[in-house]
């Protein structure tokens, strides 16, 4: 990218450069002219007039160069003012909240303990200006729940864990997590009580122990259990085992094991699963849910799902559309809905898997 911007900044400057040579040899052109007709409409200067003719073309011939200096340093300004404007808008972004809860608002030790999560009349916008992505947002889970949230493209799936880990702040509502309003607790305090499983996972170059336990808040025997819960003993030899930058030296679903294995280390009590299986082959997949079945069966689990059979044998299931619940129920009874999204969702798996 560096290069290309260099190159193209280079053939601006030799097509800048070449048209003012043009604008200056035409304005010494016309310098010129005007010295001829003005000579032959009155030749009774004599020498003086050829003196101050003389000066013109000297001067016309030079402007050139000044001509060429004050385009540059007007374009230069130009394009250093958007250095200014970018740090203008850094100093006016709105701060992040605090880390760490007051004492005040500080959540127990051993919260959260049950996991049930509220959301009340939740609205959610990116940045001022732009349209909200959830709009008056709610619902209950209760503890230990396992609830499915499907839904279309853009309504809003996403944007529920963006709220839920305080990535943006609410626009309107609340979200409450045993009863804890989390935008009353500082950010370490929330995130670090939240297991997330994402559509593709990050590591960091190091090794499998450094990725587990970033912090070393666990012995080894700790660590190797979770690995072995999450089925990742043949993929993993040693907790030293080299972790390329990325994670590039796993595939996708060993990358998930290996976040299912970190949420168990943890043993969070919420667990979020933003697609976590919408990229993967079916077996990798029927594995992993077989793990989030087994070890997840005591936390309270939100998963985002394109698959709609990873979701079927959820508790319960939130439709999205639009920002907000459309439908919320167990799998069954949103299937009897005749025109419901859900049922019409499931009708389209179905047909797509007996085509296959």
């Amino acid at each position: 990218m560096n290069q290309r911007a260099y190159f193209l900044n280079f053939t601006i400057n030799c097509w800048l450069g070449l048209r003012l040579e043009f604008v200056g040899n035409c304005i010494a052109t016309a310098a010129a002219l005007a010295a001829v007709l003005a000579h032959g409409a009155d030749s009774s200067g004599g020498s003086a007039f050829s003196g101050l003719a003389g000066v013109s073309l000297t001067y016309a011939f030079d402007v050139t160069q000044p001509l060429n200096w004050t385009v540059r340093m007007a374009s230069q300004l130009q394009t250093q003012m958007v250095s200014v404007e970018r740090i203008q808008t850094y100093t006016e972004m709105p701060t992040e909240a605090g880390l760490v809860s007051t004492a005040v608002e500080k959540p127990p030790l051993d919260w959260p303990m049950a996991g049930a999560i509220s959301f009340n009349r939740v609205d959610l916008r990116y940045r001022p200006g732009l349209p909200r992505v959830l709009r008056g947002l709610t619902f209950s889970v209760n503890a230990k729940e396992k609830v499915g949230i499907v839904g279309r493209t853009g309504a809003g799936k996403s944007s529920l864990i963006v709220g839920l880990m305080r990535l943006v702040e609410l626009d309107a509502g609340s979200i409450t997590i045993d009863g804890v309003d989390i935008s009353k607790i500082g950010l370490h305090d929330l995130r670090s009580n939240i297991a997330i499983i994402p559509q593709d996972p990050v590591l960091f170059s190091g090794t499998v122990r450094s990725n587990l336990d970033p912090f070393d808040q666990f012995s080894n025997d700790q660590i190797w259990t979770s690995v072995k819960r999450a089925s990742l003993q043949k993929a993993i030899t040693s907790l030293d085992d080299v972790v390329d930058e990325k994670g590039s030296n796993f595939s996708v679903g060993e990358r998930q094991l290996l976040s299912i294995a970190r949420a168990l280390l943890k043993r969070s009590k919420v667990i979020l699963m933003d697609e976590a299986t919408a990229s993967i082959d079916p077996e990798t997949d029927r594995q992993i849910q077989q793990s989030i079945r087994e070890e997840f069966r005591d936390c309270t689990t939100l998963t985002i799902a394109h698959r709609i059979n990873t979701i079927l044998d959820s508790d319960r299931i939130s439709v999205m559309e639009k920002g907000s619940v459309a439908e919320f129920g167990s799998p069954a009874e949103l299937q009897r809905k005749p025109n419901g999204i859900f049922k019409s969702l499931v009708d389209a798996w179905r047909t797509t898997r007996s085509i296959r």
